[in-house]
């Protein structure tokens, strides 16, 4: 009975240690349990702080290619604006180019045609009063020289009125002075070539004599001998 009650005692205490050991592996799970729980908790807490980094930063980033897509828009505007001035200054340019060249083509051929002209006008000049010239010969240098002026006109020559005007040296070119009562001081009294103008251009000045006083004229007259 004794040994009966011994092994009963045994298989008791047996049995307490093994609830004991499983009380003790229950709490150790639990707190196991509880500590995994909680890294989730953390992990799904950087997770969303991620997830909300990942989504602002694509906003920043758009915003920052507005504002550089934003400049560089401005600047080709800018660059447009400048290019197409530029372009709109050489188009008026080459039109004023153009039309200079156009107006002032002929300008070298006129210019010979001059000599031409002058040696008609003296050849009727010399030719007016004298009997022994033939009319018929004269009428012809005549009609010769109207032809040419109208040549001239037609290209916008025209001659110079210099006669009884102010002497202008930016049309005449004095070649001597001359005392006159009749006529005030610097006064052209005498043409002795015609100058001309093409459109607004001097083509040739015209060559004169201008007026001077009495006493101016002396004056002169003296210095060019001294």
């Amino acid at each position: 009975m004794k040994n009966r009650n011994m092994n009963i005692d045994r298989y008791k205490n047996v049995q307490g240690k093994k609830s004991v050991v499983k009380t003790k592996k229950n709490k150790t799970d639990v707190s196991d349990e509880s500590g995994i729980s909680g890294g989730k908790a953390n992990e799904e807490c950087e997770t969303a702080t991620e997830t909300e980094a990942t989504i602002s930063d694509p906003m920043k980033d758009l915003e920052e290619r507005l504002k550089n897509s934003e400049l560089e828009s401005k600047q080709s505007y800018d660059r447009f604006l400048r290019v197409s001035a530029d372009f709109e200054n050489y188009k008026k340019r080459t039109a004023r180019e153009m039309s200079e060249f156009r107006k002032y083509a002929n300008e070298s051929l006129i210019s010979e045609m001059l000599n031409v002209v002058d040696n008609l006008e003296r050849a009727i000049i010399s030719s007016t009063g004298n009997d022994t010239v033939n009319n018929c010969l004269v009428e012809g240098v005549g009609m010769t020289l109207k032809e040419i002026l109208k040549v001239f006109e037609n290209y916008s020559v025209k001659p110079i009125e210099s006669l009884c005007k102010p002497f202008d040296p930016n049309f005449h070119q004095a070649v001597m002075q001359q005392e006159s009562k009749e006529h005030p001081e610097n006064t052209v009294i005498a043409e002795l070539q015609k100058g001309y103008m093409i459109h607004d251009r001097l083509l040739r000045p015209s060559m004169v004599i201008v007026s001077a006083t009495k006493g101016k004229f002396e004056n002169n007259t003296k210095e060019n001998n001294i």
